[in-house]
């Protein structure tokens, strides 16, 4: 009876609580300014009316709090009402980073992206963390580069209307500088082949050290030289190797920075064999073997196995697998030893659907799909593909040439969708130049690339300058069958005084025709053949006609010559490259159906390589030779003559070689030209301008009246510097050179210029 009792007493006690349980009869909110109430009301999990539970009531604080609207968030329950006390936080009302040294580490642009990236611009609700992660960074982003004795002082102003004014100010004393360098543990290699791998290092000869900073530290460059360790050491064999560069000391005494690496080395592991699973695929495991260019037993070399993998890849998608997967394994054996395993998946060959081309307004799809070398209805092949679209940009009618493979509702087809982006190809200009070799010249033409669409080469043009006046016309029909064949003619008038290009005083007024036929041999390279015929009328100075009375006096007026040229041009760029190379050899015959008779062989070849991303190296040749093939003398006007701004700078146009007896240049039968330069940007200098270009450059070079009069000490060379910038009016180009190999009598000149501006 008393158990009884008690249990309903404890159900009487619960119920009496359910039904005395305090109800919301209000919600107050305190300290709104910028905020509303409903935007408040939407973040609470309860409304009037509710019951009052203190884990929905803590759910919404956390919400608030969460939403960054408030630096602080309480919230009480005072006689059935639910108080809400809120602290928003300010709004940014201006925000500015100070005092940094524009371009070092931080520039204009960069605190502008900064500011947004944490979302601290003006208007922005302000956030303390995001300032701390920035302050955080930004002493990352500064002591990474050794500014470690930087301090950051923050200054806040926060007005009446709750707007924050935040000022961060730095002062990032001077840059620590490298004072040690060392790297311990290298026995397997040359210490200078690990030490280039790195762009810092103890400071060179203190005058190149200024243009080099290479005793600048950068913990990006550090990283970046630890990487090109590693991957030399991998690339060659040494598998385990390990790379300690946490031994860096900063010296605050005296602002410098004591780096040591050590490297564990490891031991040479060999290859063992490289194994081949291939999913239905008729191709010999010989034949895949040999794509890799590393024997069984040679020190493994990671980068030779990767180059073969990327071989098999493009082997095979040439062969029109165009889905293929290879995959390779390396398994460790016992022995130091390495075993590779390639796994290739062809998958189904794919054939070409269609080939679709879009963007060409003006240029016909013919003219486009004459330069693609696979068709329609083809096996896939990515080589051709990507050989067809260079050739397509090279065309020169496009400023841009993109594809992509679209798949078909049928599994083993693709569709090649083409898309080109047309440039001007056309132009009719009135132009004013100027160069050291020839003076002023005023120019004229209408030159068109691709006229009317159709490829073909249109131009005519006048120039009229102290030394030349000629008028020319000239038409290409660049692809007269389906094999690429090309076809040029033309006419032109011409008249030279040559008083005015440093050489004895003549005249020569010269009228003819011009024939061409080319043969393309590969996407990069062709030959073209030339039929010259014209007529000279050639007048003498009096004292080049006592020197050379033969040829000044003879009536020989018909010239006749046909000349064949090989061109093979891989360069990256026409006006500034920085990689590939150019080679010509150009041969000339005049043939005895005229009045001349002689041959002359010309070659040139130049190379660019990059350096890096602002310097490339610009290495050049050419050479020159002539004879006659009669009995007569090669007639001077077929001479070459050298020096000037395309030939050894510093001095004179047409100013080497052999001389007559008033000092005139007399010209030579072989000449040899070299160069060697370093061409930079000038970003370096913070100017932004990739047609600005400076340069600096050692030319070499001599000209002999007869082959067999050549000799190495005959020699001229000279050094400078200079820079060209292409500009929206034309080309410009400075130089300023200094002889350092020279002979008395030699003329002169170490400024130049040439200028080229159309209107």
């Amino acid at each position: 009876m008393i158990k009884l009792s008690k249990s309903i007493f404890i159900l009487l006690y619960f119920f009496s609580l359910i039904v005395t349980a305090e109800v919301i009869k209000e919600i107050e909110i305190r300290g709104l300014d910028t905020v509303s109430r409903g935007t408040v009301l939407n973040y609470l999990t309860f409304e009037v009316g509710d019951d009052i539970n203190k884990l929905t009531l803590q759910n919404s604080i956390n919400l608030l709090n969460k939403s960054n609207l408030f630096s602080d968030a309480k919230i009480s329950v005072i006689d059935s009402k639910v108080v809400f006390d809120l602290k928003e936080n300010p709004t940014i009302k201006y925000f500015e980073i100070k005092n940094y040294s524009d371009g070092d580490i931080l520039n204009e642009e960069k605190v502008d992206e900064v500011i947004a990236n944490y979302d601290l611009k003006p208007g922005s609700i302000f956030l303390k963390n995001q300032l701390d992660k920035l302050l955080a960074d930004l002493k990352n982003v500064y002591s990474s580069n050794a500014y470690y004795l930087a301090s950051f002082a923050i200054k806040t102003d926060v007005d009446d209307n709750n707007r924050i004014g935040i000022e961060i100010s730095i002062d990032e004393n001077d840059r620590a500088l490298i004072n040690s360098f060392s790297i311990n543990g290298i026995s397997n290699f040359e210490k200078d082949e690990i030490y280039d791998l790195f762009d810092m290092g103890e400071a060179d000869f203190f005058l190149l050290n200024y243009f080099t900073n290479n005793d600048r530290f950068s913990k990006q460059e550090l990283d970046a030289g630890i990487e090109s360790v590693k991957n030399k050491y991998l690339n060659n064999g040494y598998l385990d190797v390990a790379i300690d560069s946490s031994n860096i000391k900063f010296d605050k005494e005296i602002n410098k920075i004591n780096i040591l690496i050590i490297i564990n080395e490891g031991d040479l592991f060999a290859l063992d064999s490289i194994k081949f699973s291939v999913d239905k695929l008729a191709i010999s495991e010989n034949y895949l073997r040999s794509l890799f260019e590393i024997k069984d037993g040679e020190p493994f070399m990671r980068d030779k196995i990767v180059e073969g993998v990327n071989s098999i890849g493009k082997v095979l998608q040439n062969e029109g697998y165009a889905k293929v997967e290879v995959s390779s394994n390396a398994v460790i054996l016992d022995d130091n030893k390495v075993k590779i395993n390639i796994n290739i998946t062809p998958n189904e060959e794919i054939y070409i659907n269609r080939i679709n081309i879009s963007g060409n307004n003006r240029t016909q799809d013919d003219v486009i799909r004459r330069n693609f070398k696979i068709n329609e209805g083809q096996i896939y092949s990515k080589k051709d593909i990507d050989e067809s679209i260079k050739k397509i940009k090279r065309l020169g009618y496009f400023s841009n040439v993109t594809y992509e493979l679209v798949p078909t509702e049928i599994d083993d087809q693709m569709n090649i969708d083409i898309e080109v982006i047309e440039t001007k190809t056309g132009e009719f200009s009135v132009g004013l130049s100027h160069s050291n070799s020839t003076g002023a010249a005023l120019n004229a033409g209408i030159q068109q690339t691709n006229i009317f669409g159709t490829g073909n080469t249109f131009n005519a043009a006048f120039s009229n300058s102290e030394a030349v006046d000629e008028v020319s016309f000239y038409f290409k029909n660049p692809y007269i069958n389906d094999r690429g064949h090309s076809i040029s003619y033309g006419a032109f008038e011409k008249s030279l005084d040559a008083s005015n290009l440093s050489t004895s005083s003549y005249l020569i007024d010269e009228t003819g025709l011009i024939f061409g036929y080319g043969v393309p041999l590969s996407s990069d390279s062709d030959i073209f053949n030339e039929l010259r015929i014209s007529s000279l009328d050639l007048t003498c100075g009096i004292n080049l006609l006592t020197y050379e009375n033969k040829t000044c006096t003879s009536n020989d007026d018909l010239e006749t010559k046909i000349s064949l040229t090989y061109k093979s041009d891989t360069l990256n760029d026409f006006f500034a490259p920085s990689s590939g190379h150019e080679s010509i050899v150009v041969s000339t015959l005049a043939l005895p159906i005229g009045d001349f008779e002689y041959l002359k062989l010309e070659a040139s070849h130049r190379n660019y390589n990059k350096l890096s991303d602002s310097l490339t190296l610009k290495l050049s040749a050419r050479t020159k030779i002539a004879s006659s093939l009669g009995n007569d003398d090669l007639p001077f006007h077929k001479r070459f003559f050298e020096g000037g701004t395309s030939s050894v700078r510093g001095f004179d146009f047409n100013s080497l070689g052999s001389k007559y007896p008033d000092g005139q240049p007399k010209g030579g039968e072989f000449s040899l030209i070299s160069s060697a330069g370093i061409i930079s940007s000038v970003e370096s200098l913070g100017i932004d301008n990739p047609n600005f270009k400076i340069f600096g450059f050692v030319d070499s070079g001599t000209l002999s009246e007869k082959f067999s009069d050549f000799e190495f000490n005959d020699l001229r060379a000279s050094t400078g510097v200079g820079f060209n910038w292409f500009t929206p009016i034309g080309p410009m180009g400075f130089h300023y050179a200094k002889p350092i190999i020279k002979k008395d009598g030699d003329v002169l000149e170490s400024f130049s210029f040439n200028l080229g501006a159309k209107f």
